[in-house]
């Protein structure tokens, strides 16, 4: 192969490379629990990673642990506190790899007694009306979760230790349903107590109803403001990879380092066998023998006469 074929080989799997570069990294998967996340202790419970069709590998991991599978299910028979945690996943299509799913926060529930759930000032409020929902734990827990059954995620308020307070201002129709609580420590933010007695919140009138309510009004029974994410943010990057994938740029500087080097390697090449011919040329002009002398130089040689006869003094 010369040179030239070289650098043109070199330069085509480095514009392959740049254009898969290009393609990385992979849209993200979604990561659910089934039935649900929040786990009563020996229930159980099955993850799911989903990618698009055809992905190559998948990746899943259980954050601050270290522990990871390259499997897009996992199946818990039975709930343990050792598989509380918070999990996401990622997946690989040739050698590109994909962003990192939503993080899923799998809770054991029913490790500790459960709570107690009150409405203050009554559980039958008007519309336009005000209302707090209390939760108390006999423990002197520091965090609380409210659920809505039909939401997809809890309300979370660390008010104080023992108890929570969930205002709902101007209350609406969207407001009525059934709700429970949880408690847990700050210290196991995935080990929650059992869930409380449900409690029936019931909006009288149909000044409001959700019909007439703006689409994409929120059912949460706090202000956005009063909300806290307590779970810790992980990593950015697979364990057990050193990187997911190359930057776009480094790939291309390293691309252009290696066509450098070769075209420098293919320049040293011909400037090598143009200086090899002439060289071996006159090695070669060096050892020819000699040519003959002509016989009237030899004769030049004898001290008499051109005949060849000495004559005497």
């Amino acid at each position: 192969m010369s040179p030239l074929q070289a650098v043109l080989l070199c330069l085509g799997l480095c514009l392959e490379q740049v254009i898969q570069a290009q393609n990385c990294p992979l849209p993200k998967p979604s990561l659910q629990a089934h039935p649900s996340s929040l786990v009563p202790l020996e229930n159980p419970v099955t993850i799911r990673c989903q990618g698009p069709p055809g992905v190559d590998l998948y990746r899943l991991e259980k954050l601050k642990s270290g522990k990871y599978n390259d499997q897009a299910v996992l199946h818990i028979p039975a709930m343990k506190k050792s598989f509380a945690g918070c999990y996401r996943c990622f997946y690989q299509n040739g050698t590109c790899w994909s962003l990192s799913s939503d993080k899923l926060e799998l809770v054991a529930t029913g490790v500790y007694d459960k709570p107690s759930l009150s409405a203050q000032p009554s559980p039958v409020v008007s519309p336009g009306g005000d209302v707090t929902l209390q939760c108390r734990s006999i423990y002197s827990f520091d965090q609380f979760a409210l659920y809505k059954m039909g939401d997809t995620g809890p309300n979370k308020g660390p008010e104080r230790w023992y108890r929570a307070d969930f205002p709902i201002i101007t209350v609406t129709a969207a407001h009525s349903g059934t709700y429970q609580c949880y408690s847990f420590s700050s210290r196991d933010p995935y080990l929650w107590s059992a869930p409380s007695d449900p409690l029936e919140l019931v909006v009288r009138g149909n000044s409001v109803t959700p019909s007439q309510l703006p689409r994409g009004t929120p059912t949460s029974v706090t202000e956005p403001s009063r909300n806290i994410t307590i779970f810790p943010e992980g990593s950015s990057s697979p364990t057990g990879l050193m990187h997911p994938y190359y930057t776009k740029g480094n790939l291309v500087r390293i691309c252009l380092g290696a066509v450098i080097l070769i075209l420098l390697a293919g320049l040293l090449a011909e400037d090598w066998h143009s200086r090899k011919k002439p060289l071996l040329h006159r090695v070669r002009a060096v050892h020819r023998p000699l040519p003959t002398l002509p016989q009237t130089q030899k004769v030049c040689q004898d001290r008499g006469r051109p005949d060849g006869h000495d004559h005497g003094p």
